[in-house]
């Protein structure tokens, strides 16, 4: 069982309402408030990760950045340091500027993807965001003895890159790429590692994205032990895919920014119950 009673009201939350007319979603380099990659500490942290000084008004390494097996290295990287430098929590703050997030050191997986998205930016890789309706459920691993209080539907932000030189530039021809398809599912690693996301335990979606490719979207198979009558063993072997579109709900089409989509159809949990969450599940650490 879960619960709607925690859902923002005042919100239509229907099918594909990205780009106005069909329009193509191109994404952006741009910082927003919460993709604030010109602020010092990301600056700094872009830095660290082996790109140039980030510009007043534009991207760190603007040219080289343009080569697509250089901008994987670069975010197969800076997953690598998100992983292991923001402590993996249960914040429900989707909202929080990603400067925010590193100063406390710990944020959720939204927050996390955000602070890739953020960088990827610095770096000039345009970004964009898919929203889905996820089904609440799909967190009760989490949350056992809590499913009367989890939300019936979860807005998940799932970011996009375009990686290669920029639509109409001359060089190499411009693609997107999921989240998990960046991370997941172009390096031979990620197959050897294999297995499924159990969303149980101290691997979240965000850690999984390196081992295994995470697909929102039809296909054959579920993934072990996550998906609907999935029992011990279910699906196991290395290196498939975790299919989790029984899961989604409502695909909310193409936004250019996390910003955008938040603006448009609010956070998952109301602000009431955001203020009094927060204090709880922003410290408290996926086990």
């Amino acid at each position: 069982m879960t619960s709607s009673l925690l859902r923002p009201r005042g919100r239509t939350r229907t099918g594909a309402t990205g780009a106005p007319g069909g329009a193509v979603t191109e994404g952006s380099t741009a910082p927003t408030r919460i993709l604030d990659w010109r602020d010092p500490l990301v600056a700094a942290l872009v830095r660290e990760l082996g790109a140039g000084p980030v510009g007043a008004s534009g991207s760190a390494d603007a040219v080289g950045s343009a080569d697509p097996a250089r901008q994987i290295e670069f975010l197969h990287r800076a997953h690598t340091w998100i992983s292991g430098a923001v402590r993996p929590v249960y914040s429900v703050q989707d909202e929080r500027p990603v400067s925010e997030v590193l100063r406390r050191g710990r944020g959720s997986c939204s927050q996390r993807l955000a602070v890739l998205e953020a960088v990827a930016r610095a770096y000039g890789v345009p970004t964009r965001v898919r929203g889905l309706l996820v089904d609440g459920s799909f967190w009760y691993p989490r949350f056992p003895r809590l499913r009367r209080i989890v939300p019936d539907q979860v807005l998940l932000a799932w970011p996009e890159f375009r990686l290669g030189s920029p639509a109409g530039a001359s060089g190499a021809a411009a693609s997107w790429l999921t989240v998990s398809e960046l991370l997941g599912g172009l390096r031979p690693v990620a197959a050897e590692q294999g297995g499924g996301f159990t969303n149980a335990g101290p691997e979240t979606l965000f850690e999984a994205l390196s081992r295994t490719a995470i697909d929102w979207d039809a296909a054959p198979a579920v993934c072990p032990s996550t998906g609907p009558g999935a029992g011990p063993g279910a699906g196991a072997g290395a290196g498939a895919a975790c299919e989790l579109s029984a899961y989604v709900l409502t695909d909310l089409g193409h936004y250019a920014s996390r910003d955008e989509l938040f603006a448009r159809h609010g956070q998952t949990l109301c602000g009431l119950a955001r203020l009094m969450a927060e204090p709880v599940l922003g410290r408290r650490g996926a086990a």
